[in-house]
């Protein structure tokens, strides 16, 4: 990919403020979408590391050892950190959208329900990017550059 003048010059204005040109409404609507996704995660997470029996019994019904629980918590409230410091939101997202990839294949496997738990993982990444979408000027200036982007 080869970097015009133009291109230098909006990733350099996407380092500035991150809400800069950015409604405060629409801030706003995103740190909520991004609460609703973290609080959901955190809840998730924490109860597989304090390895809850409904935690326990979920995994061991997605093909699990009891054994992975605590480990799989683990990974997801790390991945979730990342999300949350402000500067590392964007690879946080990454993160996140791998661990609920893994989520989605184990419900497939399983055979569970479509729209109640296998399109769940998915409901909580849209509301991950949607959210940081809506509060990032950084992620809307790297989604436009790869949407001008011609093969």
């Amino acid at each position: 990919m080869e970097m015009t003048a133009d291109r230098v010059r909006t990733l350099r204005v996407a380092t500035g403020s991150e809400r800069a040109g950015v409604a405060p409404r629409t801030v706003w609507i995103g740190r909520a979408l991004s609460a609703l996704a973290i609080l959901f995660l955190a809840l998730d997470g924490g109860v597989k590391v304090l390895e809850l029996a409904p935690a326990v019994e979920a995994t061991r019904g997605l093909g699990f050892p009891a054994s992975a629980v605590f480990g799989i918590g683990l990974v997801e409230l790390a991945c979730l950190l990342v999300f949350v410091v402000p500067r590392s939101a964007i690879v946080g997202a990454v993160l996140l959208t791998g661990y609920l990839g893994g989520a989605i294949a184990a419900n497939v496997r399983q055979g569970n329900p479509l729209l109640s738990h296998t399109l769940f993982p998915i409901y909580v990444a849209i509301l991950l990017w949607g959210g940081l979408y809506l509060r990032s000027q950084r992620l809307r200036i790297i989604v436009a550059l790869l949407a001008r982007e011609t093969p």
